[in-house]
């Protein structure tokens, strides 16, 4: 276990010590996502095993128990706790390289070995506790990445000469001729031959709404087919599908953040190096000057406690983990206290469109009666919802809850037809009606009825050009005669304005929207939630592209996303946050933090209350630091007495804990309309 983690927590973004096999010719799966049980890891039951016998032990420690109460259970801690980090220390040891795994058990080990069992017992369980954390964001993070390959299906009907046949999707070539039936997942990148249906790629694009799919148009593996059956020509190579490049562009992104751990690595071994050193120094110089051995080992044992980062891991800990206590509490979940002190680094803020900065389902926003069809608004809502009462389409629910939410009644629906990409037909009130998209020449006629800036029935005039951009056009149409029209879209969240702002006040620039929909909807949002760099139509690998060329500019990035086509860029952001209930479990395990009720005001308040935790932690570095530094000095040019050595260095990590802790505050959380937070 590195000190990166010891001082900082596991983080999501960790590298992945096997990465996933991409074999997709399992058979057909039927199970719930994979995820790693924390008791499943062996780290993780050692860690609570330690933990418990240390628990046990502390009471009885401190009522005067005799000492075969609670030895054998501090016993125990160590052994359970120690082993492991001792045994990869050894193996370190045997690669000619010193790391801080063996520096702590040295010095839990020789503070036992002088009467100080609890201080030893104390630093092997933050250790075993830390490396339990790692092992299971390691695991969590391999779980969403592997799982993410179950998005393809594990067979496709492939099309020959002789009729059909059903193939492991690893078969597949480029050239072959694929059945996708209704409700069918998509078995490889490909592009229509012949059909017409919708594509559920939200997956992939983000787009909100299903996409018609023609012949001549692309799709995805992965993505869900709608109600019509296509004919697809496969054009990439499943191993290169979009999903597998996702699982790749996870992985390589979040290996980008390893810089820094190399950079605490080096500082572990000079650190670890230099005491260790100066701890055989300060035994064996006076033992040559003739001291005697136990006192020489005294002296040599309180400098290796008043010297050990323990002073420092505290002195960092607690206000970041009272900042993740406090954003908790206001429905923000970072992962850990990396997590938590990269929130407050971010000088950039890039955003995700569909289930981000909106909804990410369609409402209906406008209901736009025909001239002389005598329907008001309620009534040709009520039509329409009539008809499209049985589909399972997107936009047939989102009409049906608008009619529901204005308490109309739905008459009964008969003959009911649904044809893939058009519309739908029924027979309402013994009405033929059609409900669905417009063509060119209806399409000629609605505008005719609408660009001027016609009477809607209810005394309302609407210009058109307003209404539709960045919306779905829904005609209706009752016994062939047009009676009005419906538009459906991704409104954007309450609140996205409000953040976008916010998040400009904190950066001193624009956030820049990042989005898999089309420039039209895209420039919509933007319009609305004030954000002036807009970037459409972009595939996962486009989002990190345009993540590393920020941060090759020096920024230092935030992203906020929610499905799986934001995973990539999650991970290769300086900090990633997601959308917590409309989320993907890639997004959700690969970001650093997850607004778990969606508010995306409370994303600037959790970014203000991390800049207040790393003040925090440069107030608490410089106290440890200047204990540890009296602390060890005193030792060695005078005589330290080992109590008051222990006094001094466990009494300053009670003060910089106190310190810390002040971000537990209710006022040290912040939402952006209810000011700045006072310094602190």
């Amino acid at each position: 276990m590195s000190l990166h983690v010891f001082l900082y927590g596991a983080g999501v973004s960790s590298t992945l010590d096997s990465p996933p096999v991409l074999t997709l010719d399992a058979p057909a799966r039927t199970v719930p996502r994979r995820r790693t049980r924390f008791l499943a890891l062996p780290e993780a039951r050692w860690a609570l095993l330690a933990t418990a016998a240390f628990l046990s032990a502390l009471p009885l420690h401190f009522a005067d128990a005799p000492g075969w109460t609670y030895g054998p259970l501090y016993a125990i801690a160590y052994l359970a706790g120690g082993w492991e980090p001792a045994l990869e220390g050894l193996r370190a040891l045997r690669g000619k390289t010193l790391d801080v795994d063996l520096l702590m058990i040295v010095a839990a080990l020789g503070a036992a070995a002088i009467g100080q069992v609890l201080d030893g017992a104390l630093l092997i369980v933050i250790f075993a506790t830390s490396g339990a954390l790692e092992a299971l964001a390691t695991a969590r993070t391999a779980d969403s990445v592997r799982g993410l390959l179950d998005l393809a299906p594990a067979t496709a009907t492939r099309v020959t000469a002789d009729g059909e046949e059903s193939v492991p999707v690893n078969r597949l070539s480029v050239g072959d001729e694929l059945l996708i039936r209704p409700g069918e997942r998509i078995g490889a990148d490909g592009r229509v031959l012949d059909g017409t249906s919708e594509a559920d790629q939200a997956t992939i694009t983000g787009e909100p709404l299903p996409v018609l799919k023609t012949p001549g148009d692309e799709v995805f593996a992965g993505t869900l087919n709608g109600t019509g059956a296509l004919r697809v020509r496969v054009e990439r190579d499943p191993a290169d599908s979009v999903i597998a490049r996702i699982v790749t562009l996870v992985e390589e992104a979040s290996r980008t953040k390893a810089p820094t751990q190399l950079f605490i690595e080096k500082i572990e071994q000079r650190y670890a190096v230099g005491v260790v050193a100066a701890t055989l120094t300060v035994f064996a110089v006076p033992l040559a000057f003739g001291a005697d051995l136990t006192g020489a080992l005294l002296r040599a044992m309180t400098f290796m406690i008043v010297a050990s980062p323990c002073a420092v891991v505290l002195a960092t800990m607690p206000p970041l983990l009272s900042a993740i206590a406090t954003a908790g509490r206001h429905g923000v979940l970072v992962k850990s206290a990396l997590a938590m002190e990269r929130l407050g680094e971010i000088d950039t803020a890039a955003l995700d469109k569909t289930g981000t900065l909106t909804e990410g389902a369609p409402e209906v926003t406008a209901v736009r009666p025909a001239t002389g069809s005598g329907l008001d608004e309620d009534a040709l809502l009520a039509l329409a919802a009539a008809a499209e009462h049985p589909s399972e389409h997107p936009l047939a629910r989102a009409i049906v809850a608008a009619a529901r939410a204005r308490d109309l009644r739905l008459a009964p629906a008969r003959d009911f037809t649904a044809k893939p990409g058009h519309g739908v037909t029924a027979t309402v009130d013994g009405r033929f009606v059609t409900v669905g998209r417009p063509d060119s020449d209806l399409d000629a006629d609605a505008e005719a009825d609408t660009d001027a800036g016609t009477d809607t029935g209810t005394g309302t005039r609407m210009d058109r050009d307003t209404d539709v951009e960045g919306g779905t056009v829904v005609r209706v149409e009752r016994d062939g005669a047009l009676v009005g029209t419906l538009v459906l879209a991704d409104r954007p969240r309450a609140d996205a304005a409000e953040t976008a702002a916010g998040l400009t006040a904190l950066t001193g620039i624009s956030p820049v929207l990042l989005t898999g929909d089309n420039p039209r909807a895209a420039a919509q949002v933007a319009t609305a939630t004030g954000i002036t760099d807009v970037r459409a139509s972009l595939l996962p690998e486009d989002k990190v592209t345009a993540v590393r060329e920020l941060q090759r500019a020096g920024r230092k990035v935030l992203f906020v996303g929610d499905g799986v086509n934001d995973a990539p860029a999650l991970a290769a952001a300086h900090a990633g946050v997601a959308m917590g209930r409309a989320g993907s479990d890639l997004a959700l395990e690969t970001a650093d933090a997850v607004v778990v009720r969606d508010e995306l005001a409370a994303i600037p308040a959790v970014v203000r209350l991390s800049r207040a935790a790393r003040r925090l932690v440069v107030q608490n570095l410089l106290v440890a630091g200047t204990f540890i530094t009296v602390l060890v000095l005193w030792d060695l040019l005078g005589h330290l007495p080992l109590p008051l050595g222990v006094a001094g260095h466990e009494g300053s990590t009670v003060l910089v804990g106190l310190n810390g802790l002040r971000l537990l505050r209710e006022s040290a959380w912040r939402r952006p309309d209810e000011g700045r937070p006072r310094a602190l």
